[in-house]
């Protein structure tokens, strides 16, 4: 029987938690209940693991947290903890699905209790807050959030049909996923796992790259590089989930350089090399920086080259000094690597933008970033294969897989 996890304050929202566990069980789940309140919970419902038993695996007391009064340190604890429970029960097979509701504290609790589990395993989290920027709550994991419109204070009419609704996603990814577990111990699909980074502007490249490594019997997930999704990727290579990553698109490296809005953070291009994980990495799309519609780009970049990829989407040329200083940290990044890496080097062009007599042509200022690269990785034992190729075309995506696969099957980096 599939088992859902609830994550929820009892002391609060116990008639809400009461609720939800009857209706899952009438949908065919096993239910635990983990109570995170600090509060002395109702009679309501009753907890399969006690908030005392939550305080205790977040490294806290619960006396001592009532008594200190202090809610953002309950918050902590009550989430560290609750996220160490759930590891147990997911280590011991009792955790197919994970479903929490609540306003700003319950759903940071939930946020930080589910955030080490691995991708795959169904979060989902009913909130107050999941009608504005879920951000905070979600980072860079598959977490699903549901506005629940009303507050969550007793079951209403409304809060029946949505908590309806949550309860029904939650068991029946809970039963998928438990399916798809099964299939897997049986012998489904075990072809290694490589991760990808691209964009729209360097989408053949990777298509290509996709298709010969599928031809070489890989799995490849492909992370679109929002910020988002190169934190996703380097979660996912940090897990040590994957075999090896095929990282051609490091455009969020400028997002964080110059201030556009799709940055991953200064850890972007280090979770492989600090993990040992084969990694094949170039230049994608470190021609542009992101922003919003027009009138979002801040007044100090008005006399730069932009271009309005759509009426969303602005995207801006980065200079020939943001693009040496982007090649220094490319290069610095991957010294740093305790595993392979090789670095490519798309001579004609970084992104569909940057081909020749394209809007954002500008050889002297890709020249910058490879000159800085090559600098930065010589003597370091990275080798830099530079191909007289635009990225787009498909010999620089398959060169690329075919020499990850190389690395990974242990021939020559």
């Amino acid at each position: 029987m599939p088992s859902v996890v609830l994550i929820g304050t009892l002391d609060t929202k116990g008639e809400e938690y009461a609720w939800l566990r009857n209706r899952l069980v009438e949908l065919g789940s096993d239910v635990v209940v983990v109570d995170v309140g600090v509060g002395v919970p109702g009679q309501t419902l009753l907890a399969d693991v006690s908030n005392e038993q939550v305080a205790e695996a977040g490294g806290g007391d619960l006396r001592e947290l009532r008594a200190a009064g202090d809610r953002g340190a309950a918050v902590t604890t009550m989430g560290e903890g609750a996220a160490g429970i759930l590891a147990r029960l997911h280590a011991d097979g009792r955790a197919d699905a994970v479903l929490a509701l609540g306003g700003s504290g319950g759903s940071s609790i939930a946020a930080r209790a589910v955030r080490d589990l691995p991708i795959g395993l169904p979060k989902l989290i009913v909130s107050t807050m999941a009608a504005g920027d879920v951000s905070p709550y979600v980072g860079a994991k598959d977490v699903t959030m549901m506005y629940s419109v009303v507050d969550i204070a007793g079951i209403n009419r409304l809060s029946r049909a949505i908590l309806g609704n949550a309860a029904a996603a939650a068991a029946g990814m809970a039963r998928s996923h438990r399916l798809a577990k099964a299939e897997l111990t049986s012998g489904g699909s075990d072809r290694p796992l490589i991760g990808a980074s691209m964009f729209g502007v360097t989408t053949p490249a990777v298509d290509a790259a996709r298709e010969r490594l599928a031809g070489l019997g890989y799995e490849v997930l492909v992370f679109h590089a929002t910020g988002a999704g190169g934190r996703a990727l380097e979660g996912l290579a940090a897990s040590r989930m994957l075999a090896g990553v095929l990282d051609l698109t490091t455009t969020e490296l400028a997002d964080d350089l110059v201030g556009g809005v799709l940055s991953a953070g200064p850890d972007r291009l280090t979770a492989a090399g600090a993990h040992g994980v084969p990694q094949v990495v170039a230049p994608g799309a470190l021609d542009m920086v992101n922003f919003g519609p027009r009138d979002s780009v801040p007044a100090e970049f008005g006399d730069r080259l932009l271009y309005v990829h759509n009426p969303t989407v602005t995207l801006m040329r980065t200079t020939a000094g943001e693009m040496g200083e982007l090649g220094r940290r490319v290069a610095a990044k991957l010294r740093d690597a305790s595993g392979p890496a090789v670095l490519f080097v798309p001579r004609r062009g970084v992104s569909a933008l940057d081909a020749p007599g394209g809007p954002f042509a500008d050889p002297k200022a890709d020249e910058a970033c490879f000159e800085t690269m090559a600098e930065g990785l010589r003597g370091s034992g990275v080798p830099v294969e530079e191909l007289d190729l635009h990225i787009n075309d498909p010999a620089f995506g398959r060169a690329m897989a075919e020499r990850l696969h190389r690395m990974i099957t242990g021939g020559a980096t």
